[in-house]
């Protein structure tokens, strides 16, 4: 079950969820950007590498947890709703 997940994250859950479709995401992102040029002016370029390596490894390791979120809550969803089954059935 857990290939079946990670397939259904990688292939379509993943790309989905990125997608900026509220004022709150939109607001976020320019907020990140503002944030972000502000960095670039403040910094030499040999701090700027370092941050944007920084940042990509934050950014990696988040993708990582939302995925394990993702995966862990699903297989929660049908054990809850197996349980809730055969409970039902034992009545």
């Amino acid at each position: 079950m857990k290939q079946t997940l990670e397939k259904l994250w990688n292939e379509y859950l993943l790309e989905k969820c990125a997608e900026i479709d509220t004022e709150k995401e939109r607001k976020l992102t320019r907020k990140a950007a503002e944030l972000n040029q502000k960095a670039i002016e403040l910094l030499s370029d040999e701090q700027r590498y370092a941050v944007e390596r920084y940042v990509e490894s934050i950014h990696d390791i988040e993708t990582v947890f939302a995925e394990k979120a993702f995966i862990r809550g699903c297989e929660f969803a049908v054990s809850f709703l197996l349980e809730s089954m055969i409970s039902e059935t034992q009545k």
